[in-house]
């Protein structure tokens, strides 16, 4: 499991395989291929990991054509709480998410 953050510190994701759920355990998108860039379940890009455990939207992201779909995962179970990861500088040409903005994706 990998614990994702915003540019404030906030957890705001987390990835199991190739798997991305929002802090409230919700299927919210999938890594199709095999990369740090991620689609939502419908095939538009979600956003990219940065340094290994933050993640943004890059705001120019090129199409990369339809990834297909993965089949829904199951629920991956508690994650737990990672607490809070420390500020990080936003990449140029990002955009910063909430945790409410991802929670807001699986509704």
């Amino acid at each position: 499991m990998k614990y994702l953050y915003n540019s404030k510190g906030d957890w705001i994701a987390f990835k199991i395989g190739a798997y991305l759920y929002n802090s409230d355990a919700d299927w919210i998108g999938w890594f199709p291929w095999e990369d740090e860039h991620a689609v939502d379940t419908e095939g538009e890009y979600l956003g990219s990991i940065f340094d290994n455990d933050r993640f943004y939207k890059v705001s120019n992201f090129p199409y990369r054509g339809y990834p297909g779909y993965p089949g829904y995962p199951g629920y991956p179970g508690y994650p737990g709480y990672p607490g809070f990861a420390g500020y990080s500088s936003k990449p140029s040409g990002t955009i910063d998410y909430k945790p409410k903005d991802l929670i807001d994706k699986a509704d």
